[in-house]
């Protein structure tokens, strides 16, 4: 019955792993444009400030990044290092258990290791990493 199953969403998985790189791209961009201009909650970091404003950079630029799907596995390594930082930094020292609400790093963690599942992974087949792979047509690829 399991192989059943598995037979029939195998075929869906690229499409799938896209909605996925996209969904993470989106709130991660979302993070970084919370932290550096206060959009669409909260109030932003000033300029410069250490590490947040640093952070809120990185999430914006990796994110929209991974949201198109663009040197995707390049972003998400990156993106997947700024989360552990985040919790080993921010979060751990806090508390031993991520659950632990003194700690909070439970997506931190999260983040981290959906990241590296894409970076691992791929971007799936609706990106614009998919899009510059392929071979333009008319134009040679052979060496002279």
């Amino acid at each position: 019955m399991i192989e059943h199953l598995q037979s029939r969403l195998n075929p869906h998985a690229p499409a799938v792993l896209s909605v996925f790189r996209m969904v993470f791209g989106l709130l991660f961009t979302l993070n970084g444009t919370v932290k550096l201009f206060g959009w669409p909650v909260g109030r932003a970091t000033a300029v410069g400030d250490w590490p947040f404003w640093w952070a809120g950079l990185i999430e914006l630029i990796a994110g929209l990044l991974i949201l198109v799907g663009l040197f995707t596995p390049v972003a998400a390594l990156i993106a997947a290092g700024e989360m552990a930082v985040a919790y080993f930094w921010l979060h751990q020292p806090n508390a031993l258990w991520p659950v632990d609400p003194e700690n909070g790093g439970e997506f931190a963690i999260l983040y981290c290791f959906g990241f590296l599942l894409l970076a691992f992974a791929g971007p799936g087949a609706w990106a614009l990493d998919a899009v510059r792979s392929r071979p333009r047509a008319g134009v040679r690829t052979e060496a002279v």
